[in-house]
C-alpha cells in the first residue's frame, strides 16, 4: 500500500527563539539547521529576515541544506502595497525559495491589535501572497489565532483562509497561538476547514504546549486530514513552547496507524540521531536535557524497581513500548535501595561486566549500596559512581592515581575598585606511577570572575595527571547538584556531578560529605577516574 506524504516543518529557529532566556548567534543557527537537516526535516524556518542581526546575518550566509530552507514574515501593512512594504521587502530578499508570513485571522485581534477592518486584512493577506507567489516564491501563510478566531466567528476565519488559497499559497497552516484548543477542538474545526474547501494536503497545524496537548493536538489534525506539522525541537518556544518534534517524528515513524499510513522525510537510519540532536541543542543552550523527556530523556528506559529489571532481562518489551536504540537512546537500569539482583546483573551487563549469578560479590555490592544510600549517597542517580564502586568491589577497578592530599583555601579582599571580591586556591597532590605531582589553582576564570572552590578543585585535579592527562582534555562539567540529607548541626551535603566529554558522553558521580567541598571533590574524583576507566583503561 502506498503510504501518503506527510511534511514536518521546524520553527526551532525563529518561534524557538521566542523561549524566554534563548537568544541563538548566528554560527549556533547554523549548527542546528545542519542537525535538523541531518534528520531529514522538510521545512527548516531560518527566522525572521530584517527583525535582528543573527536572523539576517544566518540568511546573508545561508546554509546549503537539502531541506527546504524558508524565511518568514508578516503580510504587508494596511496602508501600503505588497510591492512597497520594506518589512515584506526583507523577507523577500532574503532569497529562500519559501516564504512564510504570518497573518491574523480572529476578528478580535483584527480590530483591536491592528485596528483595521475585516476586509483589509483580509486583502492584506491576499496580495502579500499573490506578491510571493509572483516571486517565484513557494507562498505558506500561518492563520495566526485561527481556532479561536473559527469559534469566535467561523465565516471571517475561513474568509482568511480562501483569501490566501486564492492568491497561491501552498501551504494554509492553522496556528493554535494561545495553546488552549484541546485535541478533539482540533480534530473538528480542521474537519469543518477540509469540507469548506481547503483542501488536506494544503493544510498545516501548529500548536503550542500551554494545555500539554501540543503533540496531541498536531495528531489530531492529522486525524482529520492536515499534512504538514509545524514544531521545535526539544518543544522550544514562547510561554510553555511548541508542539515537540523530539515526540512527533518516532511516534509517526514507529506508531500505528501512522507507520503503515504516512510517510515522511525522515529515515528509520536518521531517527538513531534523534537523542543526539535533542542533547546538541540543550548543550547549545547550556540547559541539562529533561531527563523524562520522552523517547530521548535518559530516564525513558530507565527501570529502577526490581520487578520490572528481571522481566526486561528475559524480554525487553516487557516493559518498553520500543527499542531505546531506535531513537539513539540507551535502557537504563538505575541502582537504588529498591534493587534487586536483577537489576545488579543488568546494570553490570550493560557496563560491559560479566558476573555469574551466583557470584558471592553480587550480594556485597546490594549491601553496600544500600549501606551508603542510608549514609545520603544515590546511585539511582549516579550510575558512573556504581560501576566504579561495583568493579572496586569485585576487584577490576584499576588505580590511575591516588589522591594524597589536598587543601582549598578562600580569600575575601578588596580589588583595585575598593569592592570585596572572593579569590579560592587550591591545591593537589596525587600519587601517578608512583610519582608525586603537585598542581595549583585559583578560581578565577579569564574575565577575573571567581568560579568558586569547587571549580579551583576541578582545575587542580585535572591539571596534571601524567600518562593519563591526554585522556581527559575533552571533558568538562556541565551541571552540578547539591542536597542536604540530614539537617541541623549534623548536616549532611549530596553531591551529584554531570560531566560530558567531546564525544557526547554524559555521565553522573556522587559524593557525601558534611562538608560540601569533600563532597565535591569525592563527586569529581570519581568522574575522573570513569573517564579514564572507558578512555585510557581501554587503551
Amino acid at each position: 500500500m502506498t503510504r501518503e506524504r506527510l511534511y514536518l516543518y521546524d520553527t526551532t529557529l525563529r518561534d524557538g527563539q521566542q523561549t524566554q532566556g534563548v537568544q541563538f548567534s548566528t554560527p549556533e543557527k547554523r549548527t542546528i539547521a545542519a542537525t535538523l537537516d541531518a534528520l531529514g526535516l522538510d521545512y527548516i524556518e531560518g527566522g525572521w529576515p530584517g527583525a535582528n542581526p543573527t536572523d539576517s546575518g544566518f540568511f546573508e550566509a545561508a546554509p546549503q541544506t537539502s531541506a527546504r530552507l524558508t524565511a518568514f514574515g508578516m503580510t504587508k501593512r494596511a496602508g501600503r502595497s505588497a510591492e512597497n512594504d520594506e518589512v515584506l521587502a526583507a523577507v523577500l530578499n532574503a532569497g529562500t525559495k519559501h516564504v512564510c508570513i504570518v497573518g491574523k485571522t480572529h476578528d478580535f485581534h483584527v480590530k483591536t491589535a491592528l485596528g483595521i477592518t475585516l476586509e483589509e486584512n483580509a486583502q492584506n493577506i491576499a496580495q502579500s501572497i499573490a506578491h510571493i507567489v509572483a516571486q517565484g516564491r513557494e507562498a505558506l501563510f500561518d492563520a495566526e489565532h485561527f481556532f479561536d478566531g473559527f469559534k469566535a466567528n467561523p465565516d471571517y476565519a475561513l474568509t482568511c483562509l480562501r483569501a490566501a488559497q486564492a492568491s497561491g499559497a501552498r501551504w494554509i497552516v492553522l496556528c493554535d497561538t494561545n495553546g488552549g484548543s484541546l485535541p478533539q477542538e482540533i480534530y473538528e474545526i480542521t474537519r469543518a476547514v477540509i469540507a469548506a474547501g481547503i483542501p488536506g494536503d494544503h493544510l498545516g497545524i501548529h500548536t503550542h504546549n500551554d494545555t500539554e496537548n501540543a503533540v496531541a493536538g498536531s495528531l489530531a489534525a492529522v486525524d482529520a486530514g492536515a499534512r504538514q506539522i509545524q514544531g521545535t525541537l526539544n518543544g522550544l518556544g514562547e510561554r510553555c513552547g511548541n508542539a515537540n518534534l523530539t515526540a512527533i517524528i518516532p511516534t509517526i515513524l514507529l506508531k500505528e496507524p501512522y507507520a503503515s499510513t504516512y510517510e515522511i522525510g525522515v529515515t528509520r537510519a536518521a531517527l538513531g540521531g534523534l537523542t543526539r540532536a535533542s542533547r546538541l541543542l540543550d548543550e547549545i543552550l547550556n540547559r541539562v536535557p529533561l531527563k523524562q523527556a520522552a523517547y530521548v530523556g535518559a530516564s525513558a528506559f530507565a527501570h529502577k524497581a526490581g520487578l520490572h529489571a528481571s522481566a526486561i532481562l528475559k524480554d525487553p518489551t516487557t516493559y518498553e513500548h520500543i527499542d531505546p536504540e531506535t531513537v539513539g537512546n540507551a535502557r537504563v537500569i538505575p541502582m537504588s535501595n529498591q534493587a534487586g539482583q536483577s537489576n545488579l546483573r543488568r546494570r553490570l551487563i550493560e557496563a560491559g561486566i560479566t558476573v555469574d549469578k551466583d557470584n558471592p560479590a553480587l550480594p556485597r555490592i546490594l549491601d553496600e549500596i544500600k549501606t551508603r544510600e542510608n549514609r545520603g549517597y544515590t546511585y539511582d542517580s549516579a550510575q558512573a559512581s556504581f560501576e566504579l564502586l561495583a568493579r572496586d568491589l569485585l576487584g577490576q577497578m584499576p588505580r590511575f592515581f591516588e589522591v594524597k592530599r589536598y587543601k582549598v583555601t578562600v580569600e575575601r579582599r578588596k580589588n583595585k575598585y575598593d569592592k570585596m571580591v572572593s579569590l579560592s586556591e587550591a591545591v593537589v597532590v596525587v600519587k601517578v606511577d608512583g610519582v608525586k605531582k603537585l598542581s595549583v589553582s585559583e578560581s578565577l576564570d579569564e574575565q577575573g570572575t571567581d568560579r568558586g572552590p569547587v571549580n579551583a578543585l576541578a582545575q587542580a585535579l585535572a591539571k596534571d595527571l601524567g600518562p593519563y592527562q591526554a585522556a581527559i582534555e575533552d571533558m568538562h562539567l556541565v551541571d552540578f547538584k547539591v542536597r542536604i540529607t540530614q539537617g541541623g548541626t549534623e548536616a549532611v551535603t549530596r553531591v551529584i556531578i554531570d560531566s560530558q566529554d567531546g564525544q557526547g558522553r554524559r555521565w553522573s558521580t556522587v559524593g557525601v560529605s558534611a562538608n560540601i567541598v569533600d563532597a565535591s571533590f569525592e563527586a569529581l574524583i570519581d568522574a575522573i577516574n570513569w573517564k579514564l576507566l572507558r578512555d585510557a583503561g581501554n587503551a
